[in-house]
């Protein structure tokens, strides 16, 4: 299970959206997105409240697949199919942006039957405390 803190943007009637950066390993290479996800969740919660996400490992893989190597097999194939017809490196070449973006079109149709599918829905795994019910009292230096 791929986990990851996000922070509640709003609940209502059992979704609440939730706001993410996605891997933090990545965003420590690349600029700082954020991204918002509707995630089904049984308990109320409030704005600002943490909580943390989980993905099943076993949809990652396939989703990584069709999104990268769709476009890269279009493109090689169309690359090649279009050398063979017409014999010049112009003709691979836009083959190749054919096909890359037809694998491109074909991953992004394809891609929503595929989310519909339960096992690959994020689920909430903990709920922290909402913001209002944390309090953290410090201790004068007098009372020391």
């Amino acid at each position: 299970m791929i986990k990851e803190w996000a922070t509640v943007v709003s609940w209502q009637d059992g979704v609440a959206l939730v706001s993410c950066c996605g891997s933090r390993v990545l965003n420590k290479l690349g600029p700082q997105t954020s991204h918002t996800i509707a995630v089904s969740s049984d308990q109320p919660l409030v704005a600002g409240q943490k909580v943390e996400l989980g993905i099943a490992e076993g949809s990652l893989l396939p989703s990584a697949i069709l999104v990268y190597l769709s476009p890269l097999a279009g493109l090689f194939v169309m690359g090649g199919v279009f050398q063979m017809l017409f014999g010049t490196d112009l003709a691979a070449m836009c083959g190749a942006a054919l096909g890359g973006v037809g694998g491109f079109w074909l991953a992004k149709g394809v891609s929503p039957r595929l989310t519909a599918r339960e096992a690959w829905q994020p689920v909430i795994l903990s709920v922290a405390l909402a913001p209002d019910q944390l309090r953290v009292e410090t201790l004068s230096s007098e009372a020391r």
